[in-house]
């Protein structure tokens, strides 16, 4: 009776051990980006036509944020500020990266530390699946800046089954080529998966860029053949169309589907590893979906907002977002609070219990507490200066310029998300504090 009595006790000991050292253990992180994705184009963001059952699930599970905005408005640029979590002007990358830039250029300056180099003291195991798009010099490479593996395509558009990127394949793992046949939104979720099943003994980073659903370009397609969007045949079959479909919405639409699956099937390896409960998971799209009439780049949507990508418009900046962390975030809820891509970098750190550094200075915030529920301590601007156009939002106003010969206009996004009605003239206060706050955000450049 008495070595039972003990044995009970030892073995409460040892769960009672397990469970605080999962408990103190650090979140997994597993950190999703879509390209291109319109605003409008989830169905948890109102669109009644496109299937997107996965995405609205993490949003049911999580929060969802309908003031996120990504630091960039093109994905070069949007991707270097969210790795290192400072503005485009501060890291010197502000402009997409040409053809040759994305092969064998620099790219993001050496200078700059990325997401993992901050996590890898604090014990994470790391890696990049997808699109990297930042330079793939000696030296850029994501196995050289931080990350334990990578498989993806060095630029920004490769065709999604042949990987091949203005006439040269693209695909590569580590710093070598890859000749894998796939998908490749297929191919970067089962990289993730495996990788995760390998490192389940935690904690975990992984940055999942996926390429989708960037537009397809013709300098990528071999002579005749036709340049349209991609999909494995069973997402149009969703749909009950034809995969030979030419019609540029109903193509997209599979598209959209199967970049949801790619993010179902890394949802379900958390829940087979019964990881889900440990994961801090975070999913935006890069800038908004690009709007060019006439172009068959139309059929996105980033309603009810304006513009699309390359533009500081509403529809180019604010994204779709979405956070999951089970026990921290509640559960369907929705967070209007402005918050930007750079504030994710200063989040993961504080999410295993790091203190922020402050060097580098970054220019983003921990934004837990928005996450969860809670007020941020106080509210402050964000800004933005991209290809003559600049923009200002504060609170619940924006001012915009977008060209550099025509003056400020100044929107209430919390009545008019739109951006429909220039209140400059009837506002002129608050006009002329928004750009006193530009001005003194470009001298910090400056000094």
């Amino acid at each position: 009776m008495r070595n039972r009595g003990i044995m009970r006790i030892a073995g409460a000991f040892l769960l009672l051990t397990v469970a605080l050292s999962a408990a103190d253990r650090p979140p997994n992180i597993l950190l999703i980006t879509a390209d291109n994705l319109g605003y409008g184009d989830l169905g948890c963001y109102g669109n009644r036509e496109n299937l997107t059952p996965n995405i609205d699930r993490l949003a049911a599970q999580g929060v969802r944020l309908t003031d996120f905005y990504t630091a960039g408005a093109t994905c070069t640029v949007s991707r270097a500020a969210l790795l290192t979590g400072r503005y485009p002007q501060r890291i010197g990358l502000n402009h997409q990266l040409s053809v040759e830039e994305n092969r064998r250029g620099i790219g993001l300056p050496h200078r700059e530390k990325l997401i993992p180099q901050y996590l890898k003291p604090l014990g994470y195991a790391t890696a990049c699946f997808g699109k990297w798009n930042i330079g793939f010099a000696p030296g850029s490479r994501p196995t050289e800046r931080g990350f334990d593996e990578f498989l993806g395509i060095r630029s920004g558009n490769a065709d999604y089954y042949t990987h091949v990127y203005d006439g040269e394949h693209d695909l590569y793992r580590g710093v070598e080529p890859a000749y894998v046949s796939g998908y490749s939104t297929d191919l970067f979720a089962a990289a993730a998966c495996e990788f995760m099943r390998r490192r389940q003994g935690g904690p975990f980073f992984v940055y999942l860029p996926f390429s989708a659903v960037h537009y397809p370009k013709a300098r990528n397609k071999r002579p005749g053949e036709p340049n349209i969007w991609q999909a494995p045949p069973r997402f149009f079959f969703q749909y009950g169309y034809l995969p030979d479909t030419t019609d540029p919405k109903e193509r997209y639409r599979a598209a959209v589907t199967a970049l949801d699956a790619g993010v179902g099937r890394v949802l379900e390896q958390l829940d087979a590893l019964d990881l889900a409960s440990e994961t801090l998971v975070f999913f935006y799209s890069d800038n908004g979906a690009f709007m060019s009439p006439g172009s068959g780049l139309e059929v996105a949507s980033n309603a009810p907002l304006r513009g699309g990508g390359n533009t500081l418009w509403e529809g180019g900046i604010r994204v779709a977002a979405i956070a999951r962390r089970p026990g921290r975030i509640p559960a369907g809820s929705v967070v209007g609070e402005p918050l930007i891509s750079l504030d994710i970098l200063p989040t993961l750190p504080a999410a295993a219990g790091a203190r922020i550094p402050s060097a580098p200075q970054l220019d983003g915030r921990d934004m837990s507490r928005a996450l969860e529920g809670r007020k941020s301590p106080s509210p402050r601007a964000m800004f933005w200066r991209y290809r003559g156009a600049e923009a200002v939002r504060s609170g619940r106003y924006k001012i915009l310029r977008a060209a550099g010969d025509e003056p400020f206009r100044l929107f209430d996004l919390a009545t008019d998300a739109a951006e429909t009605k220039d209140l400059a003239a009837e506002k002129p206060q608050v006009l002329t504090r928004l750009q006193a706050d530009f001005e003194k955000w470009l001298r910090d450049f400056n000094n």
